[in-house]
């Protein structure tokens, strides 16, 4: 979660880098989800730092348009405070994230993946560091998935993932440990801070 200025510009680095992208700033025409990616980190750091005081509400105001218009455009259902630094979302399509869902950092996502909670509960899974999610994978209930585990294409997590220290490869309906490969090959990280 943003809680400061040096907080925000560290996500906007590792986003970034995550993505691959050596550019400083998005093209004007394409790069829709790394500015996607800008603007959520830029709502998050206004709706939790308040920088400017009382006055903090036009600019949180008029970020929370520019989010919103976006992420219709895109088809993405993501709430702020959920990812951790080094998002990145690989195409836009459709991506639902429930606002209960707690995932770390360098976290790598592709379209048509739901991360929602079930019966009623607010509370949705939490993952770990380095975690990749294939094509149309599906993650529901209060589930816990941890570090550098990589969730193969249309897999349905329902239950707790459980594996060694170094990750592993989860896939199925519903998932379970297909390969004791890790989520490593499949995501950027620049550094370990």
């Amino acid at each position: 979660m943003i809680k400061s200025k040096s907080d925000y510009i560290h996500h906007l680095i590792k986003d970034k880098e995550a993505l691959g992208i050596a550019r400083n700033k998005p093209k004007l025409f394409g790069d829709e989800v790394w500015k996607f990616q800008r603007i959520l980190r830029k709502y998050e750091y206004l709706s939790n730092c308040r920088p400017y005081g009382k006055f903090t509400c036009v600019p949180l105001l008029f970020t929370r348009y520019k989010f919103h218009t976006l992420s219709l455009r895109l088809g993405f259902t993501i709430p702020i405070n959920v990812f951790g630094p080094g998002l990145a979302i690989v195409h836009y399509g459709t991506i639902v994230v429930s606002s209960g869902a707690q995932i770390g950092k360098n976290c790598r996502i592709h379209e048509g993946v739901t991360i929602g909670a079930t019966n009623g509960s607010s509370r949705a899974a939490i993952l770990g560091d380095n975690v990749f999610i294939g094509s149309g994978a599906k993650i529901i209930g209060e589930v816990s998935i941890p570090s550098n585990v990589a969730i193969a294409a249309n897999a349905v997590v329902v239950k707790d993932v459980v594996c060694g220290p170094h990750g592993c490869t989860v896939g199925g309906v519903p998932a379970r440990i297909i390969s004791h490969n890790n989520s490593s090959s499949n995501i950027f990280i620049v550094n370990k801070e």
